[in-house]
């Protein structure tokens, strides 16, 4: 399976930012987020006018990346059928939404999806990378 290039904008980690891409065939959508302080990827349910949040992953804390001050280019990849999203920082994959599974896979395993959430939250692992077609580049968080 092929991902494609739904989104693509350069920011400055620490800059809130908010940048979505919307399925082309399913009524959901990812958001990835800078509010300043973290950086977090969702997951959402479009289907009425409000969004509802799915799952949410940490992506990064703001502080603890050592080159923030440089331009950082994000990603949000969508499959032809809809269904399986990704985040890419600087061209290495970060996290995956897999929306027919209900799975997030994050490099940081955090946080847990809440509980009594359909979702799960297996284990990263660059084998898993494989069968989204994404090959981990060298690692510029």
């Amino acid at each position: 399976m092929t991902l494609s290039v739904a989104v693509e904008q350069i920011i400055t980690v620490g800059e809130p930012v908010v940048i979505e891409a919307a399925s082309r065939t399913e009524s959901v959508a990812v958001v990835f987020e800078d509010d300043g302080e973290t950086g977090y990827f969702y997951s959402v349910d479009v289907s009425n006018d409000e969004l509802r949040i799915l799952d949410a992953m940490h992506i990064y804390t703001v502080g603890e990346v050592s080159d923030r001050e440089l331009p950082s280019t994000i990603k949000l990849l969508w499959d032809d059928g809809g269904t399986r999203a990704a985040l890419l920082v600087n061209d290495y994959p970060h996290a995956v939404f897999d929306f027919e599974a209900r799975r997030g896979y994050c490099r940081n395993d955090y946080p847990e999806p809440p509980s009594g959430s359909a979702w799960l939250r297996p284990e990263w692992s660059e084998q898993m990378l494989e069968s989204f077609d994404l090959a981990a580049g060298p690692a510029r968080q």
